[in-house]
C-alpha cells in the first residue's frame, strides 16, 4: 500500500460517491490525515482478523490487541468527520484453525464500541448462507450498526450469501469489477464477488443498485487485460445481460 496516497490523490472525485479507505492500524490513519482534506476518503474500514493465528499473520498481533488498537483509531476519525467501518475478518472460517464460532464474531463485534457500520467478511471463500443468517444473528444481539457483507466465490457461494445477506437487511454488498481479487493467505482463492454479476442478481430480484451492468462488465473485461488475465471471474461478459442482449 505504499503509494495509497498517491491512488487517493489521482482518483476522480464522483458526485454522490462516498469513498472508502482500508486501514489496519493507527499509522494508517496518520497518513490519511496528512493529506488535504479533498484527496481523504469519506470512510475507513479497519480490519480485526476473527482468528487469533490469521490476525498474527495478517497484522502482528492477536485479535483482541486488534480490537484495542481500533477503538482509539475510529474515535479519532471521527474528530475529523471520518465514519468508521469496523470488518471482522475471517468471520465465516479460517484458513489456519478452521472453523469459526458465531459466539467469537459476537465477542468481537461486542468489544468494538461505536461502529458507523460492521461489515462481516468471508475473507477465503468458504463461507453458506445458513452462516448469514446465523452470524447476523448473533451481531444483533450487540450491535445495531448498519451491516456490510464481504462474500469472496472462491466455492461458488459468494452470491447464495449475498442475495441471503440483502434479504437479512445488510446495506452494502462488497463487490469489484470483474470479480477480480483474492486473499494471500487463502490457496487457490478467487477473488471478490464480482459487480456486474451481482448488479444482475439483485436487478432481477428486484433490488436495483443503479449499476449500468454493460459497461461495468465491458469495465471488467478491461482491468482483466490489464492484468494479463484471458478471462475475468465474472459470468456477465460472457453470458450477457438479460433481457437487453436478446436478438431482434
Amino acid at each position: 500500500m505504499a503509494d495509497a496516497e498517491d491512488v487517493l490523490k489521482g482518483v476522480p472525485r464522483g458526485e454522490g460517491i462516498r469513498y472508502i479507505a482500508l486501514v489496519l492500524n493507527g499509522r494508517g490513519l496518520d497518513r490519511i490525515l496528512a493529506l488535504d482534506e479533498a484527496a481523504r476518503p469519506h470512510e475507513i474500514n479497519y480490519v480485526v482478523v476473527a482468528t487469533d493465528e490469521f490476525s498474527r499473520r495478517n497484522q502482528g498481533m492477536t485479535t483482541m490487541a486488534a480490537l484495542d488498537a481500533f477503538r482509539p483509531v475510529a474515535a479519532r476519525a471521527r474528530t475529523h468527520h471520518i465514519k468508521v467501518t469496523l470488518t471482522v475478518a475471517a468471520s465465516f472460517g479460517c484458513p489456519f484453525t478452521g472453523e469459526v464460532k458465531a459466539d467469537r464474531v459476537r465477542e468481537i463485534v461486542a468489544g468494538a464500541g461505536e461502529l458507523d457500520e460492521l461489515c462481516l467478511a468471508d475473507t477465503i471463500g468458504v463461507g453458506v448462507p445458513a452462516q448469514v443468517t446465523e452470524l447476523t444473528a448473533a451481531v444483533r444481539e450487540v450491535s445495531d450498526a448498519p451491516l456490510r457483507a464481504h462474500f469472496h466465490n472462491t466455492r461458488n457461494t459468494g452470491y447464495a450469501n449475498a442475495i441471503t445477506a440483502a434479504a437479512h437487511g445488510f446495506v452494502a454488498l462488497d463487490a469489484s469489477l470483474g470479480g477480480i481479487g483474492g486473499c494471500p493467505f487463502a490457496p487457490a482463492a478467487t477473488g471478490n464477488i464480482a459487480t456486474e454479476d451481482l448488479a444482475y442478481l439483485l436487478g432481477r430480484s428486484g433490488l436495483p443498485t443503479g449499476v449500468a451492468i454493460p459497461q461495468a462488465s465491458e469495465t471488467g473485461a478491461w482491468i482483466g487485460r490489464g492484468l494479463g488475465l484471458d478471462q475475468v471471474p465474472a459470468q456477465l461478459g460472457r453470458a450477457g445481460d438479460f433481457p437487453g442482449d436478446l436478438a431482434v
